[in-house]
């Protein structure tokens, strides 16, 4: 599936050319979602970053919008609307992830996948986070399991750059977790 290309503001034309020197760099994973965060940061308060239809919640369930593909496929920069009650399934990525709070507020439970001796796989929580606007993080694979909602009670948008093509993928979800967790 390809994905077509969003019009984009001035604004989202000034973060994709700095998270385009970002990863041309060709620096670790871990260390190129840390500097995408950093330069992400800036842009999240700013109220032109987003046109006013890639802020189209659906209200079945959270949205993307796919906002820019790198042409080379190194990277892709969507936005993601929530409306109150909307949530992803507990899951982790392809690629590096990094997440920008632009409006509204998101929760975000993390876990970590354990293995008895017998092979079963049951999920531990190991934190919860409240991802006010302005607020960056940066995930890296393995280990990045995570379920995201909007707790609040108005719409919330997140920013989101993976390092993988979204436009061919669909998805930045590697795996859905379906293991009780303890």
């Amino acid at each position: 599936m390809v994905a077509e290309q969003a019009v984009a503001s001035a604004t989202l034309e000034r973060l994709i050319a700095d998270v385009r020197d970002v990863v041309q760099g060709d620096d670790e994973p871990a260390a190129t979602s840390a500097a995408v965060a950093e330069r992400l940061q800036p842009y999240l308060q700013d109220e032109q970053l987003l046109l006013p239809e890639q802020q189209e919640p659906d209200p079945t369930q959270y949205r993307q919008h796919i906002l820019h593909v790198e042409p080379d496929g190194s990277f892709s920069i969507v936005a993601l609307c929530w409306l109150p009650g909307q949530e992803t399934p507990i899951h982790d990525h392809i690629s590096w992830c990094v997440v920008g709070v632009h409006q509204g507020l998101e929760y975000e439970t993390n876990y970590r996948l354990e293995v008895d001796a017998d092979g079963n796989e049951t999920l531990a929580e190991t934190g919860l986070v409240t991802c006010k606007p302005g607020m960056t993080e940066a995930l890296t694979p393995p280990g990045d399991i995570h379920k995201v909602w909007n707790g609040g009670d108005d719409l919330a948008i997140s920013i989101h750059i993976y390092g993988a093509d979204i436009g061919k993928l669909g998805s930045s979800i590697l795996r859905r977790y379906d293991q009780p967790v303890v």
